[in-house]
């Protein structure tokens, strides 16, 4: 209907749903603050558009105004659930609804149980209900302030257009998408359904997995007490830190140790991932492949318990692939972080209370893997805030300005500067942690090693910043050893080339684990190590020396 033929309506009726729409984006919005991060609810308030903007449109039909009415009402009691599920969650578990601690809860559940828990906290859940349904009675009220027949001007048309493409722009996207409470409550739902018939599945791999172990045979070198624990980290590039030569002091605290220890801390110069994501390098780096055949590979975790190890996985991840594949083969699993994703916070300092209480433990043999967050994008929340170490220009500044990397690439790089800063204070002191348990028992066999599942390209190959599978800084790695007894003698340990995919066989060496079929020649500190290259891209398998 063209705007010249609507006749005029009463003086301030589009400048009343104009306010109704403003009041309901910004109400919803303070709403999605409590169960959301502010660029959250931003993303949200942007997907929410459509349904609300629509009270600006002149609809002069009573019908269509109530029908329009009730769609808006619908559209943002969506968003409000939302808001409030995220809210209660977050208030009572400090979890996300995705995050593999609920997602894990809802789908070991029942209905019997579902009732008894609603009964049990009835006062808190009713609290948020009473607090939902004011606030969709208000979003209702203002639903009906809709605009019945005041013509929008042209230049307010244009803009509702334009926002409304940005919107349809921001559902298309699909990192937004998923936002969208539709689209998130019914792939959550998937995801619930999913994990119950993952569970039977991967129930069946982690008991061949220990099947397998068991067949082996494995025993322990000695008899004494021995203690190993592997520091996993996350997208941590070698060339970032500066106990590797970076210019910047990234890494002061690690640099102070290796000082201290001298070569009783290896610092493996050219080490390499084999994989430039996370679950592909962690089930690299676990299996033991017997003679690269194809078969079967054994678990390096279920190995250790096979030979009488008692054995932990504490992570800040929250993952849920990693907890089936990896983690519950441990005898002890704990994940501090119940929110997933790369906007998921925690820093990686909450793990140490159970990596001391790991070490407290009174088994005499004990295999401790800590899974840290590292320098996982996003760079500014893997340390606290107001720490940024690297705010003033410096010569990386001048060095990616010479090298033609982009303002962005040079912040981000400041942000992930940063973050190995932090890092590196909290694998320090794990360090720490370890060696202060040996002095007490120096007949025992205490080991410790650090890597990091891949790297992260920060404008080293590319302007670009992130996980990067087709540039050498997607792999490059960094890699310590340190354990209270000599290393073998053979020549130049810390400049041998390392592959992380080959670990688990460096790990159950210092694990002191013996079976039929170990192959020493994938071992690093082994005299017969052969070293072979990678199979990697093109351009990243030509900066490995053979």
């Amino acid at each position: 209907m063209a705007f010249n033929k609507i006749s005029i309506p009463p003086q301030g009726a589009l400048r009343h749903a104009a306010i109704a729409c403003a009041a309901i984006v910004g109400g919803i919005t303070l709403f999605l603050l409590q169960g959301h991060s502010a660029s959250r609810s931003a993303q949200l308030a942007v997907l929410m558009l459509p349904g609300v903007l629509a009270l600006l449109w002149p609809l002069p039909g009573a019908r269509a105004h109530v029908l329009r009415s009730v769609f808006v009402t619908l559209w943002t009691g969506l968003f409000l659930l939302d808001g409030a599920v995220r809210s209660y969650m977050g208030d009572a578990y400090g979890a996300a609804p995705d995050s593999s601690f609920v997602i894990g809860a809802v789908a070991n559940t029942n209905w019997r149980e579902g009732s008894e828990y609603a009964r049990t906290f009835a006062p808190t859940i009713g609290g948020w209900a009473i607090a939902l349904c004011m606030a969709v009675a208000g979003a209702a009220w203002l639903a009906a302030h809709g605009n019945r027949r005041t013509p929008v001007p042209r230049l307010a048309a244009r803009v509702l257009v334009a926002l409304l493409c940005v919107s349809v722009l921001a559902h298309a996207f699909k990192p937004w998408r998923r936002l969208q409470p539709v689209v998130f409550w019914s792939g959550w739902t998937q995801s619930v359904a999913g994990m119950r018939g993952e569970w039977d599945r991967y129930d069946g791999v982690r008991a061949r997995a220990r099947a397998l172990a068991e067949s082996a045979r494995p025993a322990v070198k000695g008899d004494g007490p021995s203690t190993v624990v592997l520091v996993l980290s996350d997208s941590v590039n070698r060339d970032n830190m500066s106990l590797y030569g970076y210019g910047r002091a990234t890494t002061p605290a690690l640099a102070a140790l290796k000082r201290q220890l001298g070569d009783d801390m290896l610092v493996i110069r050219n080490a390499w991932a084999g994989e430039a994501t996370t679950l592909p390098a962690l089930n690299e780096l676990f299996a033991l492949d017997q003679g690269n055949d194809g078969g079967e590979d054994l678990h390096l975790l279920a190995l250790a318990r096979a030979a009488g190890y008692r054995t932990w996985w504490i992570s800040n991840h929250d993952d849920i692939g990693i907890e089936q594949q990896h983690a519950r083969l441990a005898d002890v699993a704990t994940t501090t972080n119940r929110n997933p994703g790369r906007s998921g916070g925690g820093l990686d300092e909450v793990i140490t209370h159970d990596v001391q209480a790991a070490l407290a433990d009174g088994a005499p043999r004990k295999f401790i893997v800590v899974h840290l967050l590292g320098a996982h994008p996003y760079y500014k929340l893997r340390y606290p805030a107001g720490t940024d170490a690297f705010a003033a220009a410096d010569a990386v500044d001048a060095g990616l300005a010479a090298a033609g990397r982009s303002w962005r690439v040079g912040t981000l790089r400041k942000e992930y500067d940063a973050a190995i800063r932090y890092h590196d204070t909290v694998v320090s002191r794990i360090l720490g942690l370890v060696q202060a348990g040996a002095a007490p028992q120096p007949e025992a066999n205490v080991a410790w090693m650090y890597l990091s599942d891949h790297g992260q390209e920060v404008g080293h190959d590319a302007d670009f910043a992130g996980h990067s599978p087709g540039t050498p800084a997607g792999y490059r790695i960094p890699a310590l050893v340190w354990r209270n007894r000599p290393w073998p003698a053979a020549a130049d340990l810390a400049n041998r080339a390392f592959r992380a995919d080959w670990a688990g066989w460096t790990l159950a060496d210092l694990l002191q684990l013996q079976w039929q079929g170990q192959a020493t020649r994938y071992n690093v500190l082994a005299a017969d190590y052969a070293w072979n290259e990678n199979r990697l891209p093109g351009p990243v398998a030509r900066a490995i020396p053979d």
